[in-house]
């Protein structure tokens, strides 16, 4: 600890001592009289700050590192105009000339070069119709990471988003699992998971899980905020994560991007994209197709997935857009392993009769309206149609699958649709400025849930086979809705510190009609009730979510940030009437409620240096996890409430361009290190001493990512050393003493694991080669139990595995 401090005191002295200041400055004129623009303001961009002119259309910013600016002068009744500068060893001066509003005036944009990264920065305090200011947040950039994209590698992806705890089940890269802070990370639930801004999980109320992960290959950043997000995105604890795709060129009506990948165990992946511009229409789409076998038997995938999007841009203050995303996938599943069958052998298979298929259609239509040069509004509709099929038999795993008995099949059917509108408004308070955005949002999720008899065969039939046809186990409609109002205004206190404070309110109404069939049997098996049971069921609540965010920039280089928002997290009736053998469920559940608070201080020099560090606290109440439980003198796993927790955490990155730093910013070169540590402390308090003082599941006390990026011309090599320490699965802590196992695997310890990723690339003229090793050095581990599907038991993590890839680009 006392190291990682060490660290980043001596970087951020070393910010100071390196990082000269500089000054942009120059006049807005009337383009039409030459004379000084009335009551003229200056936006910088990048960090939202406004400058005023003086009578004399003379304006000064001062105390700037060296980088990219972007500018944008306003002033009454003239049009506004937008300029970007570099600045690199002097000082700039740049000249603004509004002309005036009459008929159509052509919006400026000056392209410049983007600021440096090293593979992540972050959000700024306002970006189109969201405020982030004094919020956690990280982008990882694309573009400028060297890693496995071809199959979606989230440990080099996300590598440099501290204190992510990631699932490692799913090679292909067809489903993203990640949870932050101590939450879990099954199927990203812990988040609000957007892709351009609007929903893609299954339902983002009822059921927040996702099936569908945007391909790496065709994404320009990935936008990660903690859990004060709750107030603009909803009320998850985890916050929110936003896929954004790339776009077309504006520059040229038409771009090809050809990528063809070949990797270990008969993968191929074929990534093909066209974009551009054309007068007043902007397009991008692409199409990609990846089979597999997989490293263990019985794990076979085969997948598609397609996107387009068009804009219509009439004139300068509108524009419309529509996106279209489709994927279809089949994947066998091998199931899950015993302790002893993975140390005897973690690629081995126990089952070849599970297969899980997925069906999305996602569609948005938005809008982008600028009401004037301080106005901004933004609509967004989305929806979604899809289907996702699980069948094969979940028994434990210590038990032989029975060829003779039919397999269970789970369908479930999503019909979703919502609207997000949000205002932006910059307005003059006092001698500073303040903004404010309201927003609001309504959405309706449905889904159709269906459980019976499957086939007896092995293939991937996904049909009813009970006596009707029809499932036999459980059959129910799930209604959510949502309306919500929400606002945040940030409030310039001075020049420096900013406070912004927050409201949301939440309507839940949530919805169960169907019936299940009760069967009960005597010691024998032999069965004594069986009956249809119908059921409905209805909550609804009023949720009130307050917050505020405080920032301090005592220069454009660093910032100290704090935050706290509360977090909401209503449950879902579409898992209570599950048939698990692994798993009961509690029919009383309730809402989960709690809040998030963080400190932090953050830096950067553009291509040089980047920091954040920052302490957090979740205090997370009535957590639904999974607890034993005794009925008929056997033991059974219930998901069910328990009482308060709090997780308690240091996460720490830093990255700099060491030979940049040494041998000064003009070396041909880069070579850059990394470091990203989190510490978390987690427990439960509690009257229940079965778990009062454990630790909280799936909350690993220790996560730590280093590596090496080099760059030299159109050639890279990236290094990732990743260390996970180990983590248990319940709130009993199964495995905390000496020689406890569970023998179905399905809870227990997740030892410590490390893994070491090398990738690199290089490219000539349209050409660029792409390779790497993923698990250099071969480890056994695994990151998961899992109490159903893909289980239950232990998922074992990929062995070492290559990949080769071929882009083309004209």
């Amino acid at each position: 600890m006392r190291t990682i401090f060490s660290i980043l005191f001596l970087l951020g002295c070393l910010q100071l001592t390196l990082a000269q200041t500089y000054t942009i400055s120059g006049t807005i004129r009337n383009a039409t009289t030459g004379q000084a623009a009335p009551e003229a303001e200056v936006l910088l961009v990048n960090n939202g700050s406004i400058t005023k002119a003086d009578a004399k259309g003379n304006y000064l910013i001062k105390n700037l590192p060296a980088g990219t600016y972007t500018l944008t002068a306003y002033s009454i009744g003239l049009g506004s105009q937008t300029q970007q500068v570099t600045i690199s060893g002097a000082n700039a001066t740049v000249q603004f000339e509004l002309k005036p509003l009459e008929g159509k005036l052509r919006e400026v944009n000056v392209k410049g070069e983007r600021e440096k990264t090293f593979g992540i920065t972050r959000l700024n305090s306002v970006e189109g119709t969201a405020i982030y200011e004094g919020k956690k947040s990280e982008v990882v950039v694309l573009n400028d990471i060297t890693a496995n994209k071809a199959t979606n590698n989230s440990r080099q992806v996300f590598a440099k988003v501290a204190g992510l705890n990631i699932w490692e089940s799913d090679g292909a890269g067809l489903q993203l699992g990640i949870g932050g802070r101590g939450l879990s990370p099954n199927r990203t639930s812990n988040f609000n998971t957007r892709q351009n801004g609007y929903d893609i999980s299954a339902d983002a109320l009822g059921y927040p899980e996702s099936y569908y992960t945007p391909p790496t290959e065709a994404l320009d950043r990935i936008e990660v905020v903690r859990g004060a997000a709750s107030l603009q995105y909803g009320t998850q604890f985890g916050g929110m994560i936003n896929f954004v795709m790339k776009e077309g060129p504006e520059d040229k009506p038409f771009e090809l991007t050809s990528r063809q990948t070949v990797g270990s165990w008969g993968f191929l992946n074929t990534f093909n994209s066209i974009g551009g511009t054309k007068g007043k229409l902007h397009y991008y789409g692409f199409y990609q197709y990846k089979r597999g076998d997989g490293w263990r038997e019985n794990a076979g995938f085969d997948a598609h997935t397609a996107f387009g999007s068009v804009h219509y841009k009439p004139n300068s203050r509108l524009e419309l857009g529509f996106d279209y995303t489709y994927m279809d996938y089949v994947a066998q599943q091998p199931g899950g392993l015993t302790d002893a069958a993975f140390n005897q052998d973690a690629r081995q298979s126990l089952r070849d009769r599970n297969w899980f298929k997925v069906k999305w259609n996602l569609l948005a239509l938005t809008m982008d309206y600028r009401l004037s040069d301080r106005t901004k509004i933004n609509v967004r509709n989305f929806g979604l149609l899809a289907q996702r099929d699980a069948l094969g038999y979940m028994g434990k795993i210590n038990r032989l699958d029975d060829t003779m008995q039919p397999r269970t099949l789970l369908q479930d059917q999503f019909r979703n649709f919502g609207n997000e509108t949000r205002l932006i408004h910059r307005y003059d308070l006092g001698k500073t400025f303040s903004t404010l955005l309201v927003g609001a949002r309504y959405y309706r999720g449905f889904t159709d849930q269906q459980q019976g008899d499957g086939s007896t065969g092995s293939e991937a039939d996904f049909r009813f086979y009970s006596e009707t046809g029809a499932p036999n186990v459980s059959d129910y409609d799930y209604l959510s809705r949502n309306a919500a109002l929400f606002a945040e205004n940030i409030f310039n206190i001075t020049p420096k510190f900013s406070v912004t404070p927050g409201i949301r309110y939440e309507w839940i109404n949530t919805n169960a009609d169907g019936s299940y069939r009760d069967v009960k049997a005597d010691q024998a098996g032999n069965i004594i009730y069986d009956a249809v049971i119908p059921e409905a069921r209805e909550n609804t609540r009023n949720v009130l979510l307050l917050g505020v965010g405080l920032s301090y920039k005592p220069s454009e280089q660093m910032e100290v940030y704090g935050n706290l928002s509360q977090n909401y997290r209503a449950i879902n009736f579409n898992d209570m009437r599950i048939v698990n053998p692994n798993q009961l469920v509690d029919q009383n559940l309730q809402d989960e409620t709690g809040y998030n608070a963080d400190l932090g201080i953050r830096g950067n020099i553009s291509g040089l240096l980047n920091y954040d560090a920052s302490l957090f606290y979740l205090a997370y109440d009535n957590r639904i996890g999974i607890s034993n439980k005794v009925i008929n003198s056997q033991i059974f796993l219930l998901r069910t409430n328990r009482d308060f927790s709090r997780n308690i955490g240091l996460e720490t990155f830093v990255e700099a361009d060491l030979l940049k730093l040494y041998l000064g910013r003009e070396h041909p070169s880069s070579l850059s290190a990394f470091s990203n540590i989190t510490l978390v402390n987690t427990k439960y308090v509690s009257d229940n001493k079965a778990y009062d003082g454990n630790r909280v599941e799936l909350a690993p006390a220790l996560i730590a990512k280093t590596g090496l990026s080099f760059k030299r011309n159109n050639f890279k090599l990236a290094y990732q050393y990743a260390y996970t320490s180990s983590q248990y699965t319940d709130a009993e802590n199964t495995g905390k003493e000496k020689g406890q196992m569970d023998i179905t695997a399905v809870v227990g310890k997740i030892p410590a694991y490390w893994v070491m990723d090398l990738s690199g690339s290089y490219t000539y003229k349209r050409f660029t080669l792409e390779s790497g090793i993923n698990n250099l050095t071969d480890n056994r581990y695994f990151t998961r139990r899992a109490t159903g599907y893909p289980g239950p038991g232990i998922i074992p993590s990929d062995a070492r595995n290559y990949y080769v890839t071929l882009q083309f680009k004209l």
